[in-house]
């Protein structure tokens, strides 16, 4: 007889909790051929990871919970991380409403889960199809979260290293007169790479404080 498959699931909405308890009693016998964990924020979370006795097969982490201080655990992806540390053979899903291209990609990026469901995407089919994926050694991405890659890889096209250079200094408060002292190029070349920068961001006539602006909406600062 095969072992149980080990899955933690934290989510602060209890009801999401047994929805997905639910999904999941249509395909496996629960306490059988399942075992499911549960917590509510990042404490309960860290809790049920330091005393779990057998490893978790899969952790279903929501993006946005409550956080640990005392542990530096702010968010889902933080427990993430924590968890790749303690159970590198945990596979990670992480799921959230966000739907933010640059706030997925980053996510991505942080965490380089075996899955990310947005929760507008997905259906009770589509979660266990994500399961089996994901225990057959695939990754598995739902719609947005595709969509959010791709968006993301076609803009960084866009924005070279140069151009990322001059928002993260823009960020810290340099001046545009100050920028050739840590480019190494002219002002009249920086001139036209923020012109370039604006128009990628769709504020052409926008100022340095609506470069930053936007950057931080998609997560590149």
């Amino acid at each position: 007889m095969n072992a149980a498959l080990n899955i933690l699931i934290v989510e602060d909405h209890p009801t999401m909790i047994e929805g997905y308890k639910s999904i999941l009693s249509a395909r496996y016998k629960l306490d059988e051929e399942v075992i499911i964990t549960t917590a509510f924020n990042c404490e309960m979370a860290y809790q049920k990871i330091s005393a779990a006795i057998v490893p978790y097969d899969i952790a279903l982490l929501d993006m946005i919970i409550p956080p640990f201080e005392a542990m530096k655990l702010y968010s889902g992806d933080d427990l993430a991380v924590l968890l790749q540390q303690k159970m590198p053979h945990c596979k990670i899903i992480m799921s959230t409403s966000h739907t933010e291209a640059f706030v997925l990609y980053n996510l991505i990026k942080k965490v380089n889960p075996s899955g990310v469901l947005v929760k507008s995407d997905y259906n009770p089919e589509e979660f266990l199809l994500a399961i089996q994926k994901i225990l057959e050694g695939e990754k598995y991405f739902s719609a947005t979260a595709k969509l959010s890659i791709k968006e993301v890889h076609q803009e960084n096209q866009y924005l070279d290293s140069y151009n990322r250079r001059i928002i993260s200094l823009l960020a810290k408060g340099i001046k545009t007169k100050n920028l050739p002292q840590h480019l190494n190029i002219t002002i009249s070349a920086i001139d036209k790479r923020k012109a370039h920068i604006k128009e990628v961001f769709g504020i052409q006539k926008g100022t340095d404080e609506d470069i930053i602006r936007e950057a931080k909406h998609r997560g590149l600062i």
